[in-house]
């Protein structure tokens, strides 16, 4: 059936309720012409906390389902956003193939959370998957979006490299002291450790930094890519006991660690054969104020820093505040003492803001968004490359077919 586009209003469906699913509701909030009308996850206390919360949010009138297919056969969803888990979402896209191809769903588009998947042949199922159905696609990689990133790319390119030559070198990092949720720390649901779960962010705004503006991300050509990992804090054990104690029995890093470090070099050229340089770090094995993103881009005559620490709002608290611990100041707060940096719009700083609304925007007017599954494909290619060279302990030259089939060390379920 055929779409008239523009849509009044993009009307979404959440499959997942977890602690992603509430961070784009809160930057739905900054979004127009969109609602929020339906939720699936398969906890009903949690797919109902988020319906609570886009009520209360006044974003639509959010149905929580309970099964996917009922999300995708409601008359009032147009998108669907997956933010479930890693080890969920092909079955959540093979779902959505299956019922808008036999026309029990009307479902005109579907965004996905990073990673696309958990291994290089599932993301491209997952792509194959959105176009056999022709369904516009999008991935949700939100530090491409950060405020810091596009207004410093713009000035960038418009004032500096359009004088003295294009930028050469592009450093990420982010750093935290480690994830929400048991299944984040286990290799076989997850698909790996940091690498996959942050990597991700940082080769792809390092990718983006670097990219001319109206180019493609194609235009940079990987020649090498060179891994590392390491198991620095949560293999150590008065750590594996904490970690148990956190988590539960399910996640024993005295048995099966995954990486909470990991290090990437990665050579490009670009369309001129000029040598690019991307240099990134991850890690959760960080303990500071909260999450630390770090980014540069320097080139010729220029050079371009953010850092998500350095804000321009900071409280200090002392001995004699106490209160329960929390998230109230910053994401991965470590701390309710001290002098404190406080992030005052989240969703807007870490790019949730903007993301969504480049999303419902391409939806709504039937437009190809500048982060397609094809951008989330190339992202698992470099991290099962970043694996592989860690694995092997040697570079890897680009392309390589062994990806095609690779599974990382810490991913694979035979004994």
């Amino acid at each position: 059936m055929a779409t008239n586009y523009p849509l009044k209003k993009l009307r979404l469906g959440f499959v997942g309720s977890g602690f992603i699913g509430h961070f784009h509701l809160q930057a739905m909030i900054g979004v127009r012409n969109v609602e929020i009308n339906g939720v699936y996850s398969p906890t009903p206390a949690n797919r109902e906390k988020l319906a609570r919360a886009v009520s209360i949010a006044e974003l639509g009138d959010c149905k929580a389902h309970d099964s996917l297919e009922s999300l995708l056969q409601a008359p009032d969803v147009d998108a669907i956003w997956i933010l479930a888990p890693n080890y969920t979402r092909l079955e959540v896209m093979q779902t959505i193939n299956r019922m808008v191809k036999s026309g029990d769903s009307g479902i005109i588009a579907v965004a996905c959370e990073k990673p696309l998947a958990r291994t290089l042949a599932e993301a491209r199922e997952m792509l194959g998957l959105a176009e056999d159905a022709d369904l516009n696609h999008g991935y949700l990689e939100n530090q491409v979006f950060c405020t810091p990133v596009l207004r410093g790319k713009e000035i960038i390119w418009r004032r500096a490299a359009a004088t003295t030559g294009r930028p050469y070198l592009a450093r990420a990092a982010e750093e935290h002291s480690g994830p929400h949720e048991p299944w984040f720390w286990r290799g076989d649901l997850q698909g790996g450790g940091v690498l996959s779960d942050m990597m991700c962010h940082s080769v792809e705004v390092a990718r983006f930094m670097l990219t001319e503006p109206g180019q493609s991300r194609d235009s940079l050509r990987l020649k090498t890519i060179n891994g590392t990992v390491a198991y620095l804090k949560w293999t150590r054990p008065d750590y594996v006991k904490r970690l148990k104690d956190m988590m539960g029995n399910e996640v024993d890093y005295a048995k099966r660690p995954a990486e909470d470090f990991a290090r990437a070099l990665l050579t490009l050229e670009d369309q001129d054969g000029a040598e690019l340089v991307i240099e990134s770090t991850t890690s959760w094995a960080y303990v500071g104020p909260g999450l630390r993103i770090q980014l540069e881009l320097l080139g010729p005559e220029y050079a371009m820093e953010f850092s998500s620490l350095n804000t321009g709002l900071k409280i200090f608290m002392s001995r004699e505040v106490r209160g329960d611990q929390g998230e109230d100041l910053v994401e991965k707060q470590n701390a309710e003492q001290g002098l404190m940096p406080v992030l005052d719009d989240e969703p807007s700083v870490y790019g949730y803001v903007d993301e969504n609304r480049h999303m419902v925007e391409c939806f709504r007017k039937g437009r190809t968004p500048i982060e397609t599954f094809h951008d989330g494909v190339a992202v698992m290619e470099i991290l099962m490359a970043l694996y592989r060279s860690a694995e092997l302990g040697e570079l890897v030259k680009m392309p390589c077919p062994e990806l095609e089939t690779y599974i990382p060390p810490v991913a694979r379920t035979e004994s």
